[in-house]
């Protein structure tokens, strides 16, 4: 638990006293926020705050869970290395487009095939990557076996996996990306989700084969630091969220957002709780959705829109709500979706 108090509170700190050291940084390159022409109106006056805070969010990650282990003389994890690539690959991908639309002064950085292709390839590398490194028990980061709120018995292959857990990140990369259209809606319900991987780390912990032999004891390689890896996450975004938080200072951009994606699904896939992620990260998937059912509903009606806007969050913009208000009550749908994920979770390990 030291631990995890340490990694999270200095996070908590680099973050929020690095933030605004970020932000003239940026602010002295003109690293602004481009902003659509076709977007609410209402965003036209955020044109120009500095963007790719996400860089402070992973910077405050890795040092926090760094030293929290020097400190402790704790070991680095296998499963957390792995993480930790794949955030920081995924943040590159996302530097790369928010950098390409500050120099080319337009909303369109690199390409969507392009983005799409970077955060396939490193996924599929991590996924790999997790199948390998057994410890003495012979547990690997990654299980082969499909999990769902723990390990299930069907096996997948490594291939699969890989497959798989490519699709994974990504969608969840690119589900944090859609949501971050509202200053401090992605922020604040990552922190939320971060810190049910927290309670789900702990638990797996304390209820694991090697420690209580029992029917329903979990066979999940570094619980323990994986938690610890959360912790110092939930703190970093907290830390940001302060600058963050309307009217924002500082925006996270693809850098950050890509990277909380990655993070989320890397470990909801190394704690063997893959479609848990599903319930717990409820609003990146609610959003996500608005953006399918909208393309497909101007498709199949010659050009009609389901919503006035997508991602969701801009539609209820269109109908008036005010900014603060549908992050409020778009927080309120984050909380409640992970009660309902750690809800499952806990009930499935009092049936079994």
């Amino acid at each position: 638990m030291k631990l995890i108090l340490i990694a999270g509170a200095l996070a908590l700190i680099l973050s929020l006293f690095g933030t605004p050291a970020l932000i003239k940084a940026l602010a002295r390159r003109g690293y602004g926020q481009i902003i659509r022409d076709d977007g609410p109106s209402t965003h036209h006056t955020k044109r120009g705050t500095p963007t790719m805070g996400g860089l402070i969010i992973i910077f405050a990650s890795l040092v926090a869970y760094l030293v929290a282990h020097a400190v402790t003389q704790s070991s680095i994890s296998t499963s957390a290395i792995l993480i930790l690539g794949l955030v920081i690959s995924l943040g590159f991908v996302g530097f790369l487009d928010d950098y390409m639309k500050i120099s080319r002064q337009n909303s369109r950085g690199i390409s969507g095939k392009q983005k799409i292709l970077g955060q396939v390839l490193f996924a599929s590398i991590f996924g790999y990557l997790g199948t390998r490194f057994p410890d003495k028990d012979g547990l690997t980061p990654i299980s082969l076996n499909l999990s769902t709120v723990r390990d299930t018995s069907i096996t997948l292959g490594v291939v699969l996996v890989v497959i798989w857990i490519a699709l994974m990140v990504t969608a969840t990369s690119n589900g944090v990306n859609l949501t971050d259209g509202l200053d401090g809606l992605a922020t604040g319900a990552s922190v939320m989700t971060f810190l049910a991987f927290v309670l789900i780390g702990v638990w797996e912990f304390g209820q694991s084969c090697a420690v209580t032999a029992s029917a329903n004891c979990y066979n999940v390689r570094d619980p323990l630091d994986l938690a610890v890896l959360a912790a110092a996450f939930a703190g970093a975004c907290t830390g940001f969220l302060w600058w963050n938080a309307s009217p924002a200072k500082i925006f996270m951009g693809d850098t950050g957002s890509l990277a909380l994606g990655g993070a989320l699904a890397g470990l909801a896939a190394s704690l063997r709780v893959q479609l848990l992620l599903i319930p717990l990260g409820g609003l990146f998937v609610i959003i996500t959705l608005s953006v399918a059912l909208q393309v497909l509903y101007f498709r199949i009606t010659g050009g009609k829109r389901l919503f006035k806007m997508a991602p969701l969050q801009h539609h209820f913009e269109l109908m008036g709500w005010g900014e603060v208000t549908i992050v409020l009550r778009f927080w309120i749908i984050a909380g409640l979706s992970v009660a309902l994920g750690l809800g499952l979770f806990y009930t499935q390990w009092v049936a079994s």
